[in-house]
């Protein structure tokens, strides 16, 4: 044989080897994320023997769609004795707002408390039986979801009482890197925003948790015996979809991804006499209402060139839809208005965009947009930005006027930070 050509053969083959190696590489998927419940049995040691208290909702299922509970009642020598349901109940079904009354589980015979209705803190005689109270919730990544401060109260409760607190981590579906909006004044802090944090954190709720313990936020300045369960393979620049992760609504209004990238800004809306598309199948990615002309306002909207979004005019009519939005604005009226389309989420800025669009439906419609003030200001964290908006001021200049708290916040977030 010519040595010529089998040495030509020889190197042909080599490289069809490494071709094939790089195209396999790139062609594998990046290993699915795996949440704290995921990794629950690596930390049997500290569940063992002991009687726990769950702080959850329908969200808290593991990747192989096992929920929390069944996942605790299947360890050995672990007794759960009570559970705790946030905002819209441990099925997730009860409307935005909607005080929750404690139950009884019917099947497993534990108590379910509320901390949604009369108390929303628990209280010593509900923690008497527990240990330790594990917190698994899926966040939606907005300062004004109030999953986060059922977490902070029962963390400040568990500290009085003694009681260990456990978070399984699970991933920020929005990603966790963007952080967007004005810091919290503390004379606006109520339930959907307790503490100074901007609307759009870009952290998990474990990290959430460091921080608010760590910074002496919790009631009476108490801290908490606090344990994080972290996430495995969880990136900071992913958002959900890319996670491997199947997708649980956190609410009844949040019925998937998209909602969850225009929420942090289209849920400024709810403080105006706008309808925010509840009552549709696509709330916050629609707004409107009788009096506005949709193609006008898309119109004004785009012409301002916001980054990676887009507006199209649509029309819809809210109906009542039972434990999600049983009266919605404008129930069975026909209403005009916009959608949001989100073009490339990366650059896309939900909170400067909501303010951009109260701005302008106030320009266009002054005389028909009605403020529900002390709602805006809470769900805002101030009241400068409603009055810059009726002062008709330079929205642009108005963010740019946060600029130096907001980079406070990052030097103080990077602390508690778990994940690169």
């Amino acid at each position: 044989m010519n040595c010529r050509f089998f040495k030509s053969n020889i190197w042909i083959f080599r490289l069809t080897i490494i071709i094939l190696l790089i195209t396999c590489s790139s062609n594998q998927k990046a290993p699915k994320v795996q949440t704290g419940l995921d990794r629950i049995a690596e930390y049997h040691h500290l569940f063992q023997g002991k009687r726990i208290g769950i702080i959850t909702n329908h969200t808290a299922c593991n990747s192989n769609n096992q929920h929390i509970l069944d996942v605790f009642f299947e360890m050995p020598d672990v007794t759960v004795t009570a559970l705790f349901g946030p905002e819209h109940g441990i099925k997730g079904t009860a409307e935005a707002g909607k005080a929750i009354e404690s139950q009884a589980d019917p099947l497993k015979k534990i108590p379910i408390y509320s901390l949604y209705g009369e108390v929303r803190k628990p209280t010593p005689e509900m923690l008497e039986n527990i240990n330790i109270l594990v917190f698994d919730i899926q966040d939606v990544g907005a300062r004004f979801y109030t999953y986060i401060y059922t977490m902070s109260l029962a963390m400040g409760a568990a500290a009085e009482q003694g009681r260990q607190f456990v978070v399984l981590d699970r991933p920020n579906p929005i990603n966790g890197i963007a952080v967007e909006g004005n810091i919290l004044e503390p004379e606006f802090a109520t339930f959907v925003g307790l503490y100074p944090i901007p609307a759009r954190h870009g952290m998990t709720v474990g990290e959430l948790a460091k921080m608010f313990n760590e910074e002496g936020w919790l009631e009476n300045g108490v801290k908490a015996n606090l344990t994080i369960i972290p996430m495995k393979n969880w990136q900071r620049e992913l958002f959900f979809d890319e996670t491997g992760l199947s997708f649980i609504k956190p609410s009844p209004n949040m019925p998937d991804l998209k909602t969850g990238i225009v929420y942090p800004g289209a849920c400024l809306i709810e403080g105006t006499n706008t309808s925010e598309g509840r009552g549709t199948t696509t709330p916050f990615q629609i707004l409107g209402a009788p009096w506005i002309k949709g193609s006008d306002l898309a119109d004004s909207l785009n012409n301002l060139q916001l980054p990676g979004v887009t507006f199209h005019d649509t029309t819809f009519t809210p109906v009542s839809i039972p434990g999600a939005a049983p009266q919605p604005k404008y129930q069975d009226q026909p209403c005009s208005g916009i959608k949001i389309v989100v073009t490339d989420r990366n650059r896309f800025k939900p909170y400067f965009t909501g303010m951009n669009i109260v701005n302008t439906i106030h320009q266009m419609y002054s005389d028909s947009l009605q403020w529900r003030a002390s709602h805006f200001d809470r769900l805002c964290g101030t009241a400068y930005i409603r009055e810059a908006i009726i002062n008709n001021r330079d929205i642009q200049m108005l963010q740019q006027s946060w600029d130096d708290a907001l980079e406070d916040f990052l030097k103080l977030r990077k602390k508690y930070l778990v994940y690169e």
